[in-house]
């Protein structure tokens, strides 16, 4: 994982960098095991609280390396990651995890987004819950150019960002569109001169709430797409049920009725 992927912890928040710069952090098979091993070490990291994931150098992440599109220019078959029908982290492949994995961690994931987001990139980006992006940003469906379809949780993700229409023009177009535009579209969530900045402040405030809320809140939020009215209403009391009156909940009303800053304790 070091040789592509660093994390650094302070107070919950971990602080993840795409780190091959000279290639503008492109996806090569060390750079998926990597970040698939990112994944699973944060999951297991005690006391986490949110994530902020950024690129080093001059963009987030430009998508596939090209040493595998030149393999299948000169009629190579086959993928980076091995055979993509194979299940191999829960639903979802090797290669969907890189953008999958964020949405299932189970503390808030913020992504800082600057230079490029093509591709995978683009795919890794929208499994955050929260995007942040420089207005210059440019971000691009760019699959089609390469014959291809997104396939890295692209479409699953997508679906909850934007309007089908948009999804369909983006994904049969290829074409790049800024981070304001992206804002616009439901690809980000706002723009900021200093997306990593930006992104590790709201990190820290969000790690300043209770985790156990916090993690209640992802979990349902990640069951709004595909779950019915009544799975949502019933989620919604059982997790308020498990809140009021625990430990963290008590805190943050002493420490609001106190005007002071709650102590929490940290979740599992």
């Amino acid at each position: 994982m070091e040789d592509r992927i660093s994390i650094t912890l302070d107070n919950g928040v971990a602080d993840v960098r795409l780190n091959r710069p000279d290639k503008m952090n492109a996806l090569d098979r060390a750079m998926f095991d990597g970040l698939n091993a990112a994944i699973a070490k944060l999951e297991a990291t005690p006391g986490l609280r949110a994530v902020v994931l950024s690129g080093e150098g001059r963009a987030f992440c430009a998508g596939l390396d090209m040493g595998n599109f030149r393999q299948m220019g000169q009629g190579g078959g086959g993928s980076t990651v091995g055979s993509l029908d194979k299940r191999s982290h829960g639903l979802a492949n090797h290669a969907q995890n890189v953008a999958w994995g964020w949405r299932q961690l189970p503390v808030p994931v913020i992504a800082a987004l600057h230079g490029v987001a093509f591709g995978g990139g683009f795919q890794i980006a929208i499994g955050a819950d929260i995007r942040i992006a420089a207005p210059d940003l440019r971000m691009s469906v760019m699959e089609i150019r390469w014959g291809l379809v997104p396939d890295m949780a692209g479409l699953a993700l997508m679906r909850s960002l934007a309007r089908d229409d948009v999804i369909r023009e983006l994904s049969y177009t290829g074409r790049q569109i800024s981070g304001e535009e992206a804002v616009q579209l439901g690809f980000a969530t706002r723009t900021a001169a200093d997306p990593r900045a930006e992104a590790l402040e709201l990190a820290r405030a969000i790690a300043n709430n209770s985790p156990d809320a916090v993690r209640a809140g992802k979990r349902l939020f990640n069951m709004m797409e595909d779950s019915d009215a009544g799975a949502i209403l019933l989620a919604e009391s059982v997790e308020q049920m498990k809140l009021i009156g625990s430990p963290n909940q008590v805190e943050a009303v002493r420490a609001g009725l106190e005007k002071r800053a709650p102590r929490f304790s940290d979740a599992g």
